[in-house]
């Protein structure tokens, strides 16, 4: 299935959950968030959250500053 991650389409194979996707994208999980077609995924749903084909996952990054 075709997923837009990040901005761009990945190629990947179906029913895969949100934790399958960031391990099989060798994406590091520090304090994060994700979203699923505009909308934020709990942390504690990611291991039974199933994509589904055409959706836009985002993974966004906080970094303090001042």
């Amino acid at each position: 299935m075709k997923l837009k991650v990040n901005g761009e389409i990945q190629d990947i194979k179906d029913n895969i959950t949100i934790n399958e996707l960031i391990s099989t994208l060798g994406i590091e999980v520090k304090v994060m968030a994700g979203a699923v077609n505009m909308k934020i995924i709990k942390k504690d749903d990611w291991d039974s959250y199933i994509l589904k084909d055409g959706d836009k996952v985002e993974f966004l990054d906080f970094v303090g500053g001042g």
